[in-house]
């Protein structure tokens, strides 16, 4: 039986590790197959030499989320579990030296929570178009409305524009009850909320009326140039290819463009192609346009999440050896 102590600095960072009724190490001795014990400020593993080295690696990476503030749960574990299985522990520094992109608000602050949203929003920062790939949950129109809100509160641009294809009205639409903008606000929900949390639904109102935000369908962005604005196209699946280069050829002097989308999610009649994975093909390749990958690890949202896209993925792989 091969033993290995982690030394803690603090008895608070133990009971932040172990979690109510000691769930958070009962998780990695299952993952593991070792048994952890806690003497004074350490913690003690047993177990088989390279199950033991791989949950001493977990436990030091959860550590550091505990150093920087992090309440650790299920979904800090499995995720610690994740890097430590891909060989990315040594990276989780990186994921917590970095500023946060935003105070919503309530005062909270909107940080990376995964090494793949890191690296999202570094592209964001650092390039004029940047396509966010991935499934729901992993943050992808959050964190661009962030970066949406904290460059217009910096004043590096003028006013902030969230659009989305309303493709799932279809011809549905018109039975919709309402003027035309009640009839599209269900479709554009989602950005309302996120922006509801950035700036408070007063400022939100109050910026609108100005014109500094402007939520609409992808529809009404035809025939515009958009200078020194921060545009978001969400959804962007559900665009044509026609729509896609629409959107992409309004973006005028001095703005940034955020394209999402989850292209395992296409709700576009059949034999219209997806303008988002046309996009992340054409533009693949070219200066100053980022393409992000986002994946089951980065979903921040309830665990079973993570599993009923990880559930998807494999029915989809059997389904194609099938065919």
């Amino acid at each position: 039986m091969f033993e290995k102590t982690i030394d803690t600095e603090r008895i608070e960072q133990l009971v932040n590790l172990f979690g109510n009724f000691d769930e958070n190490i009962k998780e990695i001795e299952k993952k593991y197959s070792v048994v952890i014990t806690s003497h004074g400020s350490s913690v003690k593993v047993k177990g088989e030499p390279e199950d033991v080295m791989s949950a001493v690696k977990t436990i030091e990476c959860l550590i550091k989320m505990i150093n920087k503030g992090e309440q650790i749960g299920k979904q800090n574990v499995d995720y610690a579990v994740s890097l430590v299985a891909d060989g990315e522990d040594n990276q989780i520094d990186g994921l917590y030296s970095a500023d946060c992109v935003c105070i919503t608000a309530s005062g909270k602050p909107v940080k990376a929570k995964t090494l793949g949203q890191r690296k999202y929003i570094d592209a964001i920062k650092n390039n004029t178009i940047t396509i966010g790939v991935g499934p729901a949950g992993t943050g992808k129109t959050y964190l661009a409305v962030a970066q949406a809100v904290s460059a217009f509160r910096a004043k590096t641009v003028n006013r902030i524009i969230l659009t989305r294809p309303a493709v799932e009205a279809g011809e549905r639409l018109g039975f919709l009850p309402g003027d035309l903008q009640q009839k599209i606000d269900p479709y554009l929900r989602p950005l309302y909320d996120a922006l509801f949390e950035m700036l408070g639904s007063e400022n939100f109102q109050k910026y609108v009326e100005r014109g500094d935000i402007e939520v609409a369908p992808l529809a009404y962005m035809r025939g515009r140039t958009l200078d020194d604005s921060f545009i978001i196209l969400d959804e962007a699946q559900n665009t044509t290819s026609e729509q896609m280069k629409m959107f992409l050829t309004r973006l005028g002097f001095n703005s940034k463009a955020v394209v999402t989308g989850d292209i395992t999610q296409i709700d576009l009649p059949d034999g219209k192609k997806s303008g988002l994975k046309d996009a992340v093909r054409i533009l693949k390749g070219i200066d100053d346009i980022a393409i992000c990958r986002l994946n089951e690890k980065d979903v921040v949202r309830h665990r079973l999440v993570q599993e009923i896209i990880k559930a998807y993925e494999r029915n989809g792989e059997k389904n194609e050896r099938k065919g």
